[in-house]
């Protein structure tokens, strides 16, 4: 390369030469060299990216209305971002997800590249900062203690919304699968022994509800993290920002994510406060913990084929083994019960980022995003992958779910209304102990109740909504 492949930029710490073709500048740069922790680079989060072109475009409109920025300054900047909103320079974003500076390097990769970009459209080369500077026209009236939070909780919200749709895709993939088994009698199970008999419907359909709940909860997530701190600045005075300027940029921000975003009524608290990213952590691990145990138990269900449950057939993705010729494993519950784990895992990072803020700020954030952003990608992806390889494609073995109920001892439970506790125990004990069915001991030998009586008793109807018979 010569010479003229490069520019040379500076900060207060030196001088560095840039690569001509990188928007980026001088403290990328510096990220770059200092931060090489995960590997994911910024770029991995576009909604991120998005987000932080949504803050940069509101600002300036902000500063321009209030008379801050020049007009052709203002103007270039806003079609810049919406250039970088719109993806077009996603690969100029290579800061690591997880950075020392409470963000400051992500910050400034998005004021720099944001900078060169309006240079372009103001016909001036890259790194001619003096007609358009990355500190002083794109981070006007800002910092990276309220710009950083702000665009993070906005890519948030973001990305909410096609989780919640995945997971409620998933709940409505149990309930459809709940209404196509509502004729399957099966056996209830408690601590893993039999329990009573139960439709197969109701039970995939408590799992489509016991889903369908936590999307209010993420609803509820989403509202608290629609409050942001803009105007704050370095911790809340609302330093180097104009009056006025805290509700105009939320306004237009507002306007420009399509979102219903509220001021803080405390900056000096907003500005630290990350207790909205731990109930929506909690809130991921709640559903990851939900989703786990509903893995763990399609997995029981269909275990086998001949030595275990066998209630239901979940779909063949795989050979199952590189030695045992025809075996299958349920993998899809299996790769989602570790995608569980990491959201579990991820959500102690998050509580353990956000106790360690300290006075005026918390610098831990970058982990808290980069917690929270894996978190919701690996969920929706949990989700859409447990739905499509899954949950649709189960089948149910109806004959032998049914043969189990009426060869179990639990089915005796029914009796306690018309025998007594006592008499029914007495019969279980028997049946356990010598093999033989609860029908042929309470009915063939000890004539405890008619034919009749058990056939009104055991009918299908009867067993899955119990009337209270005598």
């Amino acid at each position: 390369m010569t010479t003229a492949d490069f520019r040379l930029e500076h900060d207060f710490l030196g001088e560095r030469e840039i690569p001509n073709r990188a928007y980026y500048g001088i403290q990328t740069l510096r990220a770059l060299e200092n931060f090489a922790i995960t590997g994911i680079p910024l770029s991995s989060e576009p909604l991120f990216v998005r987000a932080l072109a949504f803050v940069k475009k509101a600002a300036a409109l902000a500063n321009h209305e209030l008379g801050v920025l020049p007009v052709d300054i203002a103007q270039a900047i806003a079609a810049a971002c919406d250039r970088v909103a719109a993806g077009e320079f996603n690969d100029q974003f290579p800061t690591d997800m997880i950075q020392g500076g409470a963000g400051t390097s992500v910050n400034m990769n998005a004021n720099e590249v944001i900078a060169n970009v309006a240079l372009e459209i103001m016909g001036h080369q890259k790194g001619e900062y003096q007609f358009c500077h990355p500190n002083n026209h794109v981070n006007c009236s800002q910092s990276t203690n309220d710009a950083y939070p702000t665009a993070f909780r906005i890519a948030l919200s973001l990305k909410l919304v096609s989780y919640s749709k995945g997971l409620g895709e998933l709940a409505e993939a149990f309930a459809a699968k709940g209404n196509e088994f509502r004729d399957v009698l099966k056996m209830g199970r408690t601590q893993l022994q039999d329990a009573v008999p139960m439709s197969m419907g109701d039970e995939l359909n408590a799992f489509a509800n016991n889903l369908r709940e936590e999307l209010s909860r993420i609803e509820d997530s989403r509202r608290l993290i629609s409050e942001i701190n803009m105007g704050a600045t370095a911790i809340g005075t609302g330093v180097n920002a104009p009056n006025g300027y805290a509700e105009l940029v939320t306004r237009h921000l507002s306007a420009i994510a399509g979102l219903e975003l509220l001021l803080a009524g405390d900056l000096f608290e907003a500005t630290y406060d990350t207790g909205a990213y731990v109930q929506l952590s909690g809130v991921l691990k709640r559903t990851a913990v939900k989703l786990s145990k509903i893995c763990n138990d399609l997995r029981l269900l269909s275990s086998g084929p001949r030595c275990g449950f066998n209630e239901i057939n979940l779909p063949a993705q795989q050979p199952g083994s590189s030695i045992m010729p025809g075996k299958v494993n349920p993998v899809i519950p299996e790769v989602v019960n570790q995608t569980a784990y990491y959201v579990i895992g991820a959500d102690l990072t998050v509580t353990m980022a956000a106790e360690a803020g300290q006075l005026q700020l918390n610098v831990m954030e970058p982990v808290i995003s980069f917690a929270l952003f894996t978190s919701i990608s690996y969920m929706s992806n949990a989700c859409r992958t447990l739905r499509e390889k899954c949950v649709v494609g189960i089948t149910a073995n109806r004959q032998h779910a049914a043969e189990l109920v009426y060869g179990s001892v639990g089915i005796v439970t029914q009796l306690n209304p018309l025998l007594g506790y006592e008499a029914s125990a007495d019969i279980a004990k028997e049946a356990l102990k010598t093999g033989k069915s609860v029908h042929d001991i309470a009915v063939t030998e000890r004539g405890l109740l008619t034919q009749k009586k058990w056939d009104e008793i055991f009918t299908f109807e009867n067993l899955i909504r119990p009337d209270f018979i005598q």
